[in-house]
């Protein structure tokens, strides 16, 4: 129940982060969801800090791991609104942002995990 808890309250704070960050940058561009986008980014970026840290240093407990990278970064990455925006693209008919999007939100979110997990190996 403790495991639990943890989620619970790293969740909620990664949601309202993410709602802090989302929603004035999603008003900034009518044709691409800059907001969704940039969390999603930086999400798999502190994930990748995260767990890196947790599996070189063992900085992070258990517990730890499951409040900042299944808690909070489970809560802040949008990737239920990824999905469902991308949705809204094929309604609508926009194919080259929908491809655009796409594929570079996961092409950077891998990328910022990488990064992630690099920055960790060189603060030895």
């Amino acid at each position: 129940m403790k495991h639990a808890l943890l989620v619970f309250l790293g969740g909620g704070i990664g949601s309202v982060l993410r709602y802090l960050i989302a929603k004035p940058l999603n008003n900034f561009h009518q044709h691409f969801y800059l907001g969704t986008f940039a969390v999603n980014v930086i999400g798999c970026l502190v994930i990748g800090i995260v767990m890196g840290l947790a599996s070189k240093n063992e900085l992070f407990s258990q517990q730890g791991v499951l409040f900042f990278a299944t808690g909070v970064c489970g809560g802040f990455t949008t990737f239920s609104a990824f999905a469902f925006e991308k949705h809204a693209f094929l309604k609508q008919g926009d194919f080259l942002p929908l491809f655009i999007y796409l594929f570079s939100s996961i092409f950077l979110g891998v990328l910022a995990v990488a990064l992630g997990l690099w920055i960790t190996r060189i603060t030895e």
